[in-house]
């Protein structure tokens, strides 16, 4: 290679070291600026509406929010009495309680008797199951049951506390006018209609006695607020 080459190719070799020394010195500045903006950045974006931003990226927005029911001094009290005697989560305690208040406006049962049949069923399990094939809270046996039980969905809808509770009473109204007598219908409700002693039917009264002193309480204690 003659002299002229060589002075061309060295030439153009530190053209191109200059070019890179040029390149990485502008990746420098901008690593620089965005290390010096990262910060507010960072401090600003908390403060921008979360809707927005789940929209923007496409991600769901969560529009339902669970919310514990409003209950008055009695169902308060009963909802407390049954989150503390079986463990049960006070939101869960207070759910169960108002579901049975409205089932039983809705069929025409104490909804103390509801709640009874409940703690002796299940303890206040809703996901509860029986070898026979009860579920959930009121331990419903489904196949005895369908047309009760096809209008809000099916089988597996029992393991809803809502549906449970009000296929239960429902199934306890139409023992109560078919007896004539709650013991039976109660006794019938169990499956131990043929039962002397009436075991089942007790340990239900034995509950619900329990559950009429706080109501009486918790009216008493109106009474006197009044």
């Amino acid at each position: 290679m003659n002299g002229t080459g060589m002075t061309r190719h060295l030439s153009s070799a530190l053209a191109a070291l200059r070019d890179l020394f040029a390149l990485a010195g502008a990746a420098a500045i901008l690593g620089f600026l965005l290390l010096a903006l990262r910060e507010p950045v960072e401090k600003a974006l908390p403060t921008f509406p979360s809707l927005v931003i789940d929209q923007l990226i496409g991600a769901p927005v969560q529009t339902s929010v669970a919310v514990e029911p409003l209950l008055n001094g009695e169902q308060r009290a009963v909802a407390d009495f049954i989150a503390k005697r079986y463990r049960v989560a006070d939101a869960a305690a207070g759910e169960f309680v108002a579901i049975a208040y409205r089932a039983g406006e809705r069929h025409r049962v104490d909804p103390l008797l509801i709640l009874a049949v409940m703690a002796i069923e299940s303890r206040y399990n809703p996901v509860a199951q029986s070898v026979m094939g009860a579920r959930g809270l009121m331990q419903v046996i489904a196949k005895y049951h369908p047309e009760k039980i096809e209008p809000h969905g099916g089988e597996q809808a029992l393991l809803e506390p809502e549906v449970n509770i009000l296929v239960g009473a429902q199934i306890l109204r139409e023992y109560q006018r078919r007896f004539g007598d709650l013991e039976t219908a109660l006794q019938m409700y169990a499956g131990a209609f043929d039962e002397p002693t009436s075991q089942y039917a007790n340990k239900v009264f034995a509950e619900k006695a329990r559950l009429d002193a706080l109501r009486a309480k918790a009216k008493k204690q109106t009474a006197q607020s009044a």
